[in-house]
C-alpha cells in the first residue's frame, strides 16, 4: 500500500529532478561537439568571401527562364503538396495551441410526450383536458454547459504548443526550400534542353559530312581512285552518325518532357530549347561558410525540427508530473422555457482535481526516453544537413573554377580539331590523304565539339547549383512587381 505521504514525497522529487532536467529544449553540449569549427572562409577559393547576388536568376539574363519558373511555381504538383502541407502544419500549431484554453460547451433539448389516460387524470396532471378527450401532452426543456481547463502548472502544455509552433515554422521552411529547388531544377532542366538541342544539331551535321564523305568516295571508287575498302569504311562512319543521331533525337525529347512534367504540363515534348547557352557573368561572391546556416532554407527547417523534438522530449518528461484540472457542469430542466432561467431550478458544481500518474506499465517513462531519443536523433539529422551543406557548397565553389578551365581547354581542342578536319579534307580531295585521316579527323572534331557543349552546360548548371547551396535567392515576376509598387517604380 502507497500512503499519502509516501506518494506525496516521490511527487516533490519526481519534479525536482525533472524540473532541473529541462532548462533547455536541446544538448548544446553535444550540439557544440558534433558541429565542425566552421572557417572564415571557404576552402575551395578562399576570394569568393563577398556577399553572394541576389537575384541570381536575373545573372543569366534569359526571359524564357524566368517565364518558366514563373510557371513552374503556379502549377507544379509537388511545390504545392508542400505549400499545402504548411497549411497543415499551421493548422495544427493552432490545435496544440487550443489544449491551453478552457473547453466549454452547451447542450439544449426539447420533448413533447404524450400519455394516454381518462380527462380527470389530465386535469390533475396539469396537460390539456376536454370531454372525451383520453392523451395527456407533457413538454420538458433542458438546458446544461460544462466547463473544463488544464492548469499548465509545468509548462506541459506551453511546450508542446511551442514545438507545433517549430514544426510550422519548420513547414514554411520547408516551402522556401522546395521554392529555390523548383527554380534550380527548372534551370537546369532548361539549359539540359538546350545542350539536348546543340548535341542533336551537332549530329545532324556530322551526319551530313558523313553523306558528303560517301559521295565522294563513291566517285573516286567509280574513277578507280578508291578502293572498295575505303567505300566500306565511309558506310560504317556514316551508320555510326546516323545512329548518335537517333540518340541525340531520343535525349532531347526526354529533356523537353522532363521540364515540361516540372510545369505541370503534359509531356507532349513540345517545348523547343533556345539555340545556345547563356554566356556567365563573373561570380560576385559566395558570403562566407558560416552565413548559410541563416540563408539555407533547408537549414533553418532542420534546425527548427531540432528544436522542436527537444521541446517534445520535454513536454514528455514532464507527463509523469501531477496535471492540475478544474471543470464545472451545470444544467436545468423543467415543462415550460421560462424554467430554464428559474433561479430554483438552476444546479450546478465546480470540481477541481489533481491526477498523478502512478501505474501505467512504463508506458509514461518509455513514451519519455523515446522522445529523447527523437531528439537526439534530430541533432544529428540537423549536424549532418550542415556537413552536407558544406560539402554542396565547397564542391560547387571549386567546381566553378575547374569547369571553366576544362571549359577552356576543350574550346582550344575543338578549334584545333576543325582546323584538322578542314585540312585532311583538302589533302583527302587531293589524294596526299588516306581515308583513315579522313574519318579519324572527322571523329576527333565531333568528339572534341560535343565534349565542348557539354562542359558549357556543366558550367552553366554547376553555377545554378553553387547559388542553391549558398542559399541564393531570386524574383519572381509576382515578387518583382511587388517590390516594384512598395519603391514606387
Amino acid at each position: 500500500m502507497f500512503s499519502g505521504k509516501t506518494i506525496f514525497r516521490s511527487s516533490a522529487a519526481a519534479t525536482a529532478i525533472l524540473m532541473a532536467a529541462s532548462c533547455a529544449s536541446v544538448d548544446q553540449e553535444l550540439l557544440q561537439a558534433q558541429l565542425p569549427e566552421t572557417p572564415g572562409a571557404w576552402t575551395a577559393d578562399e576570394a569568393v568571401v563577398a556577399a553572394p547576388t541576389g537575384d541570381w536568376v536575373a545573372a543569366f539574363h534569359d526571359t524564357a527562364l524566368r517565364g518558366l519558373i514563373d510557371e513552374a511555381l503556379e502549377r507544379n504538383n509537388n511545390y504545392l503538396a508542400t505549400a499545402a502541407n504548411l497549411e497543415q502544419a499551421r493548422a495544427g500549431a493552432r490545435i496544440t495551441r487550443s489544449n491551453m484554453l478552457p473547453t466549454i460547451g452547451a447542450n439544449f433539448s426539447a420533448q413533447r410526450s404524450a400519455i394516454v389516460t381518462d380527462p380527470t387524470t389530465a386535469a390533475q396532471a396539469g396537460g390539456t383536458a376536454s370531454s372525451g378527450s383520453s392523451r395527456l401532452y407533457i413538454n420538458n426543456f433542458s438546458l446544461g454547459g460544462s466547463l473544463s481547463w488544464e492548469a499548465d502548472v509545468w509548462g506541459r502544455l506551453t511546450d508542446e504548443t511551442r514545438a507545433a509552433y517549430k514544426n510550422a515554422a519548420a513547414a514554411h521552411a520547408d516551402l522556401e526550400a522546395a521554392r529555390l529547388s523548383l527554380a534550380a531544377r527548372v534551370s537546369q532542366a532548361w539549359f539540359a534542353l538546350i545542350e539536348a538541342r546543340q548535341q542533336r544539331e551537332l549530329a545532324e551535321r556530322d551526319t551530313q559530312a558523313r553523306e558528303r564523305n560517301l559521295r565522294v568516295t563513291e566517285r573516286r571508287y567509280d574513277r578507280g581512285v578508291s578502293s572498295s575498302l575505303d567505300v566500306r569504311l565511309s558506310r560504317s562512319a556514316l551508320g555510326s552518325s546516323q545512329a548518335n543521331l537517333a540518340l541525340r533525337q531520343r535525349l532531347e525529347l526526354e529533356a523537353s518532357r522532363a521540364l515540361e512534367v516540372l510545369l505541370g504540363r503534359y509531356p507532349a515534348a513540345e517545348l523547343e530549347a533556345a539555340a545556345t547557352l547563356p554566356s556567365l557573368p563573373e561570380l560576385a561572391g559566395a558570403g562566407a561558410p558560416g552565413d548559410i546556416l541563416s540563408r539555407r532554407p533547408d537549414l533553418m527547417a532542420a534546425e527548427a525540427r531540432m528544436d522542436a523534438a527537444g521541446l517534445q522530449a520535454r513536454a514528455a518528461r514532464k507527463q509523469l508530473l501531477p496535471q492540475f484540472t478544474i471543470s464545472s457542469r451545470a444544467g436545468t430542466s423543467g415543462p415550460d422555457l421560462a424554467d430554464l432561467t428559474d433561479p430554483r431550478r438552476l444546479a450546478g458544481n465546480m470540481l477541481g482535481g489533481i491526477f498523478q500518474p502512478l501505474f501505467q506499465g512504463g508506458r509514461l517513462l518509455a513514451n519519455s526516453k523515446r522522445a529523447r531519443a527523437v531528439a537526439e536523433a534530430s541533432l544529428y539529422n540537423y549536424v549532418q544537413t550542415v556537413l552536407t551543406a558544406y560539402q554542396e557548397a565547397e564542391n560547387a565553389i571549386a567546381a566553378e573554377t575547374l569547369l571553366a578551365a576544362r571549359e577552356e581547354a576543350l574550346l582550344l581542342a575543338y578549334e584545333e580539331a576543325a582546323a584538322a578536319e578542314e585540312l585532311t579534307e583538302r589533302r583527302y580531295s587531293s589524294g596526299a590523304a588516306t581515308i583513315f585521316n579522313l574519318l579519324d579527323a572527322q571523329t576527333r572534331r565531333i568528339s572534341s565539339e560535343s565534349a565542348y557543349i557539354q562542359a558549357q552546360q556543366q558550367r552553366v548548371s554547376n553555377r545554378v547549383q553553387l547559388y542553391l547551396a549558398i542559399g541564393g535567392d531570386f524574383l519572381t515576376e509576382e515578387r518583382l512587381a511587388a517590390l516594384q509598387a512598395d519603391t514606387g517604380e
